[in-house]
């Protein structure tokens, strides 16, 4: 994912990233969240899962120091980040405000 990963955040659509862990509770109840705004954002955003224990460096690079963590990256930048979990209202006002 590494080198992929940084070509996949130099879109110019927003690409949300979801640093997870399979054993957190929380990441579990992001999940179908980020499913189903998939489904209703297709085309204005690309979703994107990190497992933070398989891809330590990048999760190392960018800091993550909980999970869930969501960030979107626009152009190669990070341009929003929270830790937790959001409900897709929010995330849908979120990424709007970053096409």
């Amino acid at each position: 994912m590494k080198g992929n990963f940084n070509s996949i955040i130099q879109s110019d659509t927003p690409v949300l990233v979801d640093f997870f862990a399979e054993w957190c509770g929380p990441c579990k109840t992001q999940a179908p969240i980020l499913v189903e705004l998939s489904r209703e954002m297709e085309n204005k955003v690309k979703i994107i899962k990190i497992d933070v224990d398989k891809n330590p460096e990048i999760a190392q690079r960018f800091q993550i120091r909980g999970v869930p963590t969501l960030a979107i990256f626009k152009n190669g930048s990070s341009v929003w980040r929270q830790s937790g979990v959001v409900d897709k209202n929010s995330l849908k006002n979120i990424i709007l405000n970053h096409q």
